[in-house]
This record gives structure tokens, C-alpha cells and sequence, in this order.
């Protein structure tokens, strides 16, 4: 097949850590906003959707051109080179958005994507009919414009990576998996010290903290929609699975502590562990912010506590962040890291942040408060 260009998409404000995982894989790459490209072959496919933590999809670029007119869309995208991936009796549906551009009727254009598509794919597999079956794997293509420029793409993973396989049950405002992996990547954690979060809810960070503290790929335990892709076989993605496997260091020791007011989270939590692997790895347990206490030193805080937007909670919310100052007063090894949309969360927490970072979590601007503690002696 030769060199695919990959497009790992990314929330915003996420870019530069997705570029260091596809890095860290080994795949030169570019950033751009809420995405990074990069060029590699089929088993990259298998492999970013595999490891990539705070990714939320990866799609395969088709082409890219400039589009002003629907004749335009249409002629440039029956040129591009479906028929190498796209089999006679494939699904192939056509989303799309667009953003700036003089073609803004997205059905209008998702249409004529699908005409293009449909003509393409007849002269390549000397079909006779414009009728397709669609009953084969699915390919899902993607007419994204952006100021008039078109890009054309076909989701490898299928469901969104941040689904990873094991949630049975939520919270009511669920923060997204790729982004809680996100927030231990930013800290100075790793598995030799030990980490709480005093907000675990349905055990999200805890969970994602267990996966990386033992380097276990987050998709592991799911299935991709280009496992069915002919062109890339199954070969290929048992070697990515296998890689997935021995890279696990399933004997790694990990200190992980979940805290929540809610018992009934506390059993979701608990579930949710054990499906991820990690029943007796993580402890969770029901308590409240302003009763924690530890001897230990040199841990990291994780927290993505009430932010009060709801009319009402406000204060409540205010004056547990002041509880929590207090009780994380004297932890002057520790860091502690909170996501919060409050902008007062500094006066009420009683400290300066060491460093802010804004992050999005969904549709929500927020920061990310960072408090570094001491650094531990060297050996």
C-alpha cells in the first residue's frame, strides 16, 4: 500500500501531547489545530489506535483540495484513489461539516461526496449498476471544509478512542477518558509514587492512571472498525496486539486511591476497576475531601472536582474548595493538580497555582491548576 497519511484528531488544547504519543511511537508528525498528521504504513493504523491516550480518533486522508463550487467537489473527489481501500461491497456513509467555507450546506455536500464516491468505485470494480449492496465492512468518509479547502478522510477506529471498553456505568457529567489521561500525562507522576483522586466519581482517572502506571495500551480491550479492512488483514493487527501484550508490565506495583462522597459512585468505581483489570490494584472508598489525610510523601493529587455552574451550588462548591486547601495544607511534598472551570478557585483554595494550563473539557473552558510540592531527595 506504501505511505498513508494519518490524521490523529485531538480536543483542544490537546494537540501537543497527541504529537508526543505519535512521537513516542515512532511516527515523525505535524500539529495543527485539533490535529496531528503524520505519514506511516497499515500497521500504524493498528498501532496509534491501539496506544494513543488522549487521541480521540484516527482517520485515514484521502485528499485535500480547494472546493468553491459543488462541480468542483465533485470532479476533484472522483479523482481521489477510493478503490484502494474501499471494497465492491462496502458501507460507506458520508458525514460531514463545514466551517468558513462558500459550500456550507453539509447535506448538500455529503451528497455529492457520495455521488463521486459511487462513480469512482463503479469504473474501479467495472461495475455495471449504481447500486451498491453496502452489506460488507464499514468505511466511514468524512467531507470536512474549512475556509474552502476539503479534506476528505475515513475513520479507522469506529467508536471514538476514549471509549475504552470497560465503563459499565457513569456519573452524570462523565469526564471523557482521553481527557483524564490527559491530566495525569501533564503531571509528574509515574508508578513508583502514589496517587489520589479525592473526586473519582465512576473511577475514570484512577483507571487511567492504573493503565499507564502499568504501560498498558488503553485499547486493549476493544474492537476497531479497520480490523475489517481487507487491505490491512488480520496479520497486521495481531502483531499490534501482540506488541500491546508484551509492552504490558503487569507486575508493576501501583499505589491508586479513589475518593468520593457519593457511595453509590464508590460501587460504580469499583465495577468499573474490576472490568478494566484492576479489582484489586486500585482502592476506592466513600469519603469526603475535607477528611483526607496521609503520612506518605512525594504523591500526586489528581482532582476534577464540582465546578458550581449549576444556579445554587455555587457556594457550596466555593467553601469545599476551601475545605480542601485546608486539608491538602500541609502536604508540602505533594503535587496537586485540579480541573475546574471556577475562576475563583485560587482565593478559595487559599493558594497560587505553581502554573496554569486551559484545557476544554467537552464544550467546557476550564484550567488546570497546578500546586508542585517538594522534590524528593536524590539517591
Amino acid at each position: 500500500m506504501g505511505k498513508l497519511t494519518l490524521i490523529a484528531t485531538a480536543a483542544m488544547g490537546l494537540e501537543a501531547l497527541v504529537a508526543k504519543e505519535v512521537k513516542d511511537l515512532g511516527y515523525e508528525c505535524t500539529v495543527e489545530n485539533g490535529k496531528v498528521t503524520f505519514e506511516a504504513d497499515e500497521t500504524a493504523i493498528c498501532r496509534t489506535n491501539l496506544w494513543l491516550r488522549t487521541a480521540d480518533r484516527i482517520k485515514l486522508k484521502i485528499g485535500e483540495f480547494q472546493a468553491t463550487s459543488f462541480d468542483e467537489l465533485f470532479e476533484k473527489t472522483k479523482a481521489l484513489n477510493w478503490g484502494d481501500y474501499i471494497p465492491a461491497n462496502a458501507e460507506f456513509p458520508v458525514v460531514g461539516k463545514s466551517v468558513k467555507s462558500k459550500l456550507a450546506s453539509v447535506p448538500d455536500c455529503q451528497k455529492i461526496v457520495k455521488k463521486a464516491v459511487v462513480d469512482h468505485l463503479k469504473k474501479y470494480h467495472n461495475m455495471t449498476s449504481d447500486w451498491f449492496s453496502e452489506q460488507g465492512p464499514l468505511y466511514r468518509i468524512e467531507v470536512a471544509l474549512h475556509k474552502d479547502t476539503a479534506t476528505l478522510t475515513i475513520d479507522t477506529s469506529g467508536t471514538g478512542l476514549h471509549k475504552r471498553g470497560f465503563r459499565i456505568d457513569q456519573g452524570e457529567a462523565p469526564l471523557k477518558e482521553t481527557l483524564a489521561a490527559a491530566l495525569i500525562m501533564l503531571t509528574n507522576w509515574n508508578p513508583e509514587k502514589p496517587f489520589v483522586d479525592p473526586f473519582c466519581g465512576s473511577g475514570t482517572i484512577p483507571i487511567e492512571a492504573a493503565l499507564i502506571g502499568q504501560n498498558i495500551a488503553p485499547g486493549f480491550n476493544r474492537e476497531f472498525v479497520s480490523e475489517t479492512w481487507d487491505w490491512i488483514g488480520k496479520e497486521k493487527w495481531q502483531k499490534a496486539r501482540m506488541e500491546v501484550e508484551d509492552l504490558a508490565n503487569y507486575d508493576q506495583a501501583i499505589d491508586i486511591h479513589g475518593y468520593d462522597i457519593d457511595h453509590k459512585m464508590i460501587d460504580v468505581a469499583k465495577t468499573n476497576a474490576e472490568e478494566a483489570g484492576f479489582a484489586d490494584l486500585i482502592q476506592f472508598k466513600q469519603m469526603q475531601v475535607r477528611d483526607f489525610t496521609t503520612s506518605k510523601e512525594y504523591g500526586v493529587i489528581v482532582g476534577n472536582p464540582p465546578y458550581g455552574e449549576r444556579l445554587g451550588e455555587k457556594r457550596a462548591v466555593e467553601k469545599m474548595y476551601e475545605e480542601m486547601g485546608q486539608a491538602f495544607h500541609g502536604l508540602d511534598t505533594w503535587s496537586i493538580y485540579m480541573l475546574t472551570s471556577h475562576e475563583g478557585f485560587e482565593k478559595f483554595y487559599g493558594k497560587q497555582a505553581t502554573k496554569k494550563r486551559k484545557l476544554f473539557n467537552g464544550f467546557i473552558k476550564t484550567d488546570f491548576y497546578q500546586f508542585w510540592g517538594k522534590r524528593p531527595p536524590k539517591k
